[in-house]
C-alpha cells in the first residue's frame, strides 16, 4: 500500500489525506456537533510527518476533526471549596488537609462563598445565564487520592450555562492575519478536586499528598467547536487571559492551575461523527495543541489504512512527542450520580428578586457583582489598536506575555518616542532578551524608565539605532547604569561636527572610484557600501540617514 502523507490546513478546518503513488478518494466538508461511541479495533500505523497544503490535489480525501475540551481551572481562594484548609501549591505534602478533606465520618461540607462569586463572574464574562438555582452532586470512583469514594460536583444543574468564547486565530501565508472564532460554552460547574498521586518507580510505590484534595476548581466545558491545536490553544489561552483578568484563577498551567482534556474525533464530511477519543491532564498551550493534532492525524492515518479507533482515554508524552493509551471506555463508567445530601440547592439573586431584609453578606447578588467586572482582555486589545494605531497582532503579543502590558504602558508614559516605536522595542528587543534568557517580566534587568531613557536619546538623535541596541547589550548586563551613563562611557553620541562628516565622506568616495561609478550606473546596493565605510570610519557614531544625505549631495555635485 502507498506510504500515507496527511496535509493540513487548520484556518480553513481542511485535513487532506493522500496516498503517494496510489489512488485515494475525495470528499469536502465542515465539521459539525460532537463525537460518538464505537467499537474496539487495533492501531496498524505509525506516526506520519504533518505537511500543509493551500489546495487539495485531484484524487486527496478530506477529513473534518472535530474538538471539544472541558478546562479544569483553579479558583483562586485563600481556602477550599467546603473545608477551611489554605490552598498553598508550595506546601509540604499533607500539610494543608482538614477532616472534611480526608473524608473523616461526621464531617460535613461548608460552600466557600468566594469560589461561588468567582464562578458567577466567569459565567458573565462569557456571556452565559446564570442558573438562580443550581444542585450539588455526588459523582462516584474510586481512586487512592479521592479519600471519599466520590466527588462533589454539579451534573444535573450547573451554576452557568449556554455562554460563548471569543478568540482569535492567525491565518494567510505569513500567518499576520487575525481571524476571531467563537467556541460555545455549554456549561460552567463547581467541583472539588482530588488529590494528588506521586509515583515512586524506584521503590515501586505511590504516595498520596491531599494538600489539593477539596481545592475549588471551575469546570468550564466547551462544546466541539474547535478542528484543531491551534484553534483549541488559541481558545485556552484567551479563556487563561479572562480568567486571570478577572482574578478568579491564577490559571498558572506550570503549578497545575489550569488543566485541559480533549475530545478529538474525525470524519469524512457529510458522514457521520467519528468515534472520539480523550487526552487528559494536558498542562500547557503548547502541547494541548501538540496533542491534539497528533491524534488528528493518527486517527485519519488509522482509518485511511482500514483499522478502527477506540473509544480511549489517551495521555500525551511530550518527550515522544506523540498520545499512548490510558485505558479504553468500551463501557460506559457507572459513576452513580446522585444528589448530594448535605449540600441545599444553591439559590443566587438579583437586585429585583432579594427578598426584603436579606443580608448581603449571605446572599450572592448577580447584578452587582456584574457591575464589579473588570475589562476583558478583547476590550484591552480593541483600546490598544485605537489609542496606539498599533497592529491587532501586536495588542495579542502585549497580552499574552504576563506583565508585559503594563511595562509597554509604563515606558509610554515616560517616553517622548512614538508608541509605533516603543511598540517595536518592546515586542522585538525587550521580548526577545527575555525569552533568550528565559526570564518573566519582572524578572527584566530592564526598567521601563531605563528603556524610556534610551527611546527618548534615540528619538532626539543623540544616538543611533546601532549604538542604541548596544546601550540595551549593557542595560541588560550592567544592572544600575543608566542609559546616559553608558553612552558617555562607550562614547556612542553621534557625530555633531558636520564639517567632519563631509570630510569623511568626500574621503570615502575618492578612496573608492569603482564604487562611485557602480552608484552612478544604478546599482542600488552600492550606496549602502559606501554608508556601512563612512559608519566604520565614524565608529558607528554617525546617523546612516544623514550619511546618505551627504553622500548624494557630494554625489550629484
Amino acid at each position: 500500500m502507498a506510504t500515507p502523507v496527511l496535509r493540513w490546513c487548520c484556518p480553513g478546518r481542511r485535513w487532506v489525506f493522500a496516498g503517494i503513488g496510489g489512488v485515494s478518494r475525495h470528499g469536502r466538508g465542515v465539521p459539525t456537533g460532537s463525537t460518538s461511541s464505537g467499537k474496539r479495533g487495533q492501531s496498524s500505523v505509525a506516526q506520519q510527518p504533518l505537511i500543509t497544503a493551500q489546495k487539495p490535489r485531484k484524487g486527496e480525501r478530506e477529513w473534518a476533526a472535530v474538538v471539544g475540551l472541558e478546562i479544569h481551572a483553579q479558583i483562586a481562594s485563600n481556602s477550599k471549596l467546603f473545608s477551611g484548609s489554605q490552598v498553598d501549591f508550595a506546601a509540604p505534602p499533607n500539610s494543608l488537609v482538614s477532616f472534611f478533606d480526608a473524608s473523616l465520618p461526621g464531617t460535613l461540607p461548608v460552600l466557600n462563598r468566594r469560589c461561588v462569586e468567582a464562578a458567577v463572574m466567569t459565567g458573565l464574562a462569557l456571556d452565559c445565564h446564570i442558573n438562580r438555582r443550581s444542585l450539588f452532586d455526588r459523582k462516584h470512583y474510586f481512586y487512592a487520592d479521592l479519600p471519599a469514594g466520590y466527588q462533589i460536583t454539579q451534573q444535573r444543574l450547573p451554576i452557568a450555562v449556554n455562554g460563548s468564547l471569543a478568540y482569535s486565530v492567525c491565518v494567510g501565508k505569513r500567518r499576520s492575519q487575525m481571524v476571531t472564532r467563537t467556541a460555545r460554552v455549554k456549561q460552567i460547574q463547581l467541583e472539588q478536586d482530588s488529590g494528588k498521586s506521586l509515583h515512586d518507580s524506584l521503590r515501586s510505590q505511590t504516595l498520596i499528598d491531599l494538600n489539593r484534595a477539596g481545592v475549588g476548581l471551575l469546570e468550564v466545558v466547551l462544546e466541539p467547536d474547535m478542528s484543531c491545536g491551534e484553534e483549541a490553544a488559541a481558545a485556552v489561552r484567551e479563556l487563561q487571559l479572562i480568567l486571570q483578568a478577572l482574578g478568579t484563577s491564577q490559571a498558572n498551567m506550570a503549578e497545575g492551575q489550569l488543566r485541559v482534556d480533549a475530545n478529538i474525533s474525525v470524519h469524512n464530511p457529510g458522514e457521520p461523527l467519528g468515534i472520539r477519543t480523550e487526552v487528559k491532564n494536558l498542562n500547557s498551550a503548547r502541547f494541548l495543541a501538540k496533542a491534539i493534532d497528533y491524534e488528528i492525524q493518527r486517527q485519519i492515518n488509522e482509518l485511511e489504512n482500514g483499522g478502527k479507533i477506540l473509544n480511549e482515554t489517551r495521555s500525551f508524552d511530550y518527550k515522544l512527542g506523540c498520545t499512548v493509551p490510558m485505558r479504553d471506555k468500551e463501557g460506559k463508567q457507572d459513576y452513580r450520580l446522585m444528589p448530594e445530601p448535605n449540600l441545599p440547592p444553591l439559590l443566587l439573586y438579583d437586585s429585583g428578586s432579594l427578598p426584603p431584609g436579606t443580608d448581603p453578606q449571605q446572599v450572592i447578588n448577580i447584578d452587582q457583582l456584574r457591575e464589579q467586572l473588570p475589562e476583558l482582555p478583547r476590550v484591552t486589545r480593541e483600546k490598544l489598536v485605537q489609542q496606539y494605531g498599533m497592529l491587532p497582532e501586536h495588542s495579542f503579543a502585549l497580552l499574552n506575555e504576563v506583565g508585559l502590558l503594563e511595562f509597554f504602558q509604563n515606558v509610554i508614559k515616560e517616553t517622548r518616542a512614538e508608541p509605533k516605536k516603543v511598540t517595536s522595542w518592546v515586542l522585538n528587543t525587550f521580548l526577545g532578551f527575555l525569552k533568550q534568557q528565559n526570564l518573566a517580566v519582572s524578572e527584566s534587568p530592564v526598567t521601563p524608565s531605563a528603556l524610556a531613557e534610551l527611546l527618548d536619546l534615540l528619538d532626539r538623535k543623540a544616538i543611533s539605532s546601532s549604538a542604541a541596541k548596544q546601550v540595551f547589550q549593557e542595560l541588560w548586563r550592567s544592572k544600575g547604569k543608566t542609559p546616559a551613563q553608558i553612552v558617555a562611557e562607550k562614547q556612542l553620541e553621534l557625530m555633531q561636527d558636520a564639517e567632519a562628516l563631509e570630510q569623511l565622506c568626500c574621503s570615502t568616495l575618492e578612496a573608492h572610484p569603482q564604487v562611485v561609478t557602480d552608484v552612478k550606473k544604478g546599482n542600488p546596493r552600492a550606496i549602502n557600501k559606501l554608508i556601512g565605510l563612512v559608519r566604520r570610519a565614524t565608529l558607528g557614531r554617525a546617523d546612516p540617514t544623514v550619511i546618505k544625505e551627504v553622500l548624494e549631495r557630494q554625489l550629484s555635485s
